[in-house]
């Protein structure tokens, strides 16, 4: 079944589900959520700086591929994850692969998976909780700092281009574009650590510390079908997913101590957060 045709098709369908989520996770109108959003950047110094960092990297990442071009790195780890590993992502895909799930899992891994990371930035922002909205960002923009130098000299190219991994690329029954319109965002061999994976761990990670259980409920769940998904739709290495989990932990710890958040939640930390989320919106 064919879901997207182009790149315009999944922007499109990412517009509505940021709004549609951040709707559901926040409990407020979509207009009331922009207009929060808005005023955050207006008032709060420190989102403004958190949030122009993580602007920032993304332009600074659209640069990525070309740099990888001008280095020239000949070797490649691929050979050596697929020792360590076997055809295990071969056994995950033939064991629960249908045409009914591929779409879903495309969805998820394409859409949901941008949907979720600014999301969690309105309903940070609509809830009043200033410090979670710079800790997401904070905490999104040194996954890519830190997974980059692993890019650039550890390659590690998608299981289903090495042949003897037997891995099926079933992102190509819903996206056959794929190659042609995503691969310029996406090295056919930046896998290790999986950005889809500490991403999506990290906004759930923040979302469970927020304690917004809307969210939470959002978040989770969506974090750990985009983390199936890479091996479903036949990317990553089981590998890739505990090095982007760990990369996750990290980055959430690093995330809530730059925005003055108590890395466990209990009553005595409560207030110490509101208090913390009313100072940076000042």
């Amino acid at each position: 079944m064919v879901l997207f045709e182009s790149m315009q098709t999944v922007a499109i369908w990412s517009v509505v589900f940021i709004l549609l989520l951040a709707w559901i996770g926040s409990g407020k109108q979509p207009l009331y959520i922009i207009r929060s959003f808005i005023k955050l950047i207006i008032h709060s110094k420190p989102f403004l700086i958190a949030f122009v960092s993580f602007m920032l990297l993304l332009v600074v990442n659209k640069y990525q591929l070309d740099l990888e071009a001008m280095m020239s790195i000949s070797w490649d780890f691929t050979p050596f994850i697929y020792q360590i590993e076997g055809q295990l992502v071969y056994h995950l895909q033939q064991l629960v692969a249908h045409p009914a799930l591929t779409p879903i899992f495309a969805f998820f891994y394409l859409v949901i998976f941008q949907a979720i990371i600014i999301a969690s930035i309105g309903v940070y922002a609509a809830n009043g909780l200033t410090s979670f909205a710079v800790a997401i960002c904070y905490a999104i923009t040194f996954n890519y700092i830190i997974a980059l130098p692993f890019y650039f000299w550890v390659p590690v190219d998608e299981v289903w281009s090495y042949a003897p991994s037997g891995v099926s690329f079933l992102m190509l029954d819903t996206f056959p574009t794929f190659e042609e319109n995503y691969r310029a965002f996406s090295g056919l061999d930046n896998c290790f650590p999986s950005l889809h994976t500490s991403i999506s761990a990290t906004v759930a990670m923040i979302a469970w510390r927020s304690g917004l259980r809307r969210w939470i409920w959002i978040a989770c769940p969506s974090a750990i079908i985009i983390i199936f998904s890479i091996f479903y739709l036949g990317i990553h290495w089981v590998s890739d997913m505990f090095a982007g989990i760990a990369l996750a932990a990290a980055c959430s710890w690093i995330g809530l101590k730059l925005a003055g958040i108590s890395t466990f939640r209990s009553k005595a930390t409560i207030s110490v957060e509101q208090q913390t989320s009313r100072s940076f919106a000042d």
